[in-house]
């Protein structure tokens, strides 16, 4: 059997931009992305703090340092620049495996590395 465990977490970030012609994604920091162990392409649930929507879609990196946190696509409709979200994404594992498994979750201030 296996369980669908967290394996990275963004906690807390404001979406500092909204594209609604890209043709989908989220665009994240590539520092965010790396400090918490998210890879380009990996598929990653947004939930929406300001307004409870929840979404999952795919990371793409941004400008390293920058801050960036971009809605794009037609998810921009649910999460807009301003709003609170929390980004996760999750991996496949073994029981056993879980056990002993820690997620990188990150804190970031104002958008950025402590």
């Amino acid at each position: 059997m296996l369980l669908n465990i967290l394996k990275s977490k963004i906690h807390r970030v404001r979406v500092t931009e909204a594209n609604l012609e890209y043709i989908g994604s989220i665009t994240i920091d590539e520092a965010l992305m790396e400090a918490a162990n998210i890879y380009c392409g990996e598929r990653v649930q947004v939930v929406d703090n300001t307004n409870g929507a929840r979404l999952e879609t795919y990371a793409i990196p941004g400008k390293r340092g920058s801050g960036c946190i971009c809605m794009n696509g037609a998810a921009a409709h649910l999460v807009h620049v301003g709003d609170t979200i929390i980004i996760m994404s999750y991996a496949m594992m073994e029981p056993e495996e879980a056990k002993g498994f820690k997620p990188s979750i990150v804190f970031p201030d104002n958008n950025r590395l402590p």
